[in-house]
């Protein structure tokens, strides 16, 4: 099934979601974890709970099916994309690629950079050069990454 014949959406994160997004953050990262500081269940379970807010994270779907969840920070001087993670079995599969276009014509419309940062043992990172994005800088674990929108011409 190709992403024009998947009906992807994204619909707000619910309380009863933590769940799903504990299995997806196995699934979709757990190796880069082990790879970069190594997996800690009860460590990884206590940052999710934590981390868990409802109101800055979506779920994406396929038909109505949870399929990865998308998180977004809509600030003054910029868009920052803080996580986006799909089931392995939707990866590779033109659903992030199209989400991400999505959010560079939202950073086109309002004239600000789309931002991101993502672990350097991650091989997304080869997608959103793809994409049009540049390191602009790393830390310790994370290439720092930035889009641009196009300059209007004058």
């Amino acid at each position: 099934m190709t992403t024009q014949e998947m009906r992807i959406t994204l619909r707000p994160t619910a309380p009863d979601d933590i769940e799903f997004l504990w299995r997806l953050h196995c699934a979709a990262f757990r190796t880069y974890v082990e790879q970069t500081w190594g997996w800690d269940e009860d460590a990884q379970r206590r940052l999710l709970v934590e981390r868990f807010d409802p109101a800055a994270q979506e779920i994406i779907e396929c038909e109505g099916t949870a399929i990865g969840c998308l998180s977004v920070q809509r600030e003054q001087n910029r868009i920052f994309l803080s996580m986006i993670e799909l089931v392995p079995s939707f990866q590779r599969r033109g659903i992030g690629s199209s989400l991400l276009r999505t959010l560079q014509a939202e950073a086109t419309e309002q004239g600000l950079p789309l931002d991101l940062r993502v672990l350097k043992v991650n091989p997304a990172r080869r997608l959103y050069e793809r994409l049009g994005f540049v390191v602009v800088g790393e830390i310790e674990t994370h290439w720092l990454m930035r889009w641009s929108p196009p300059t209007p011409p004058k």
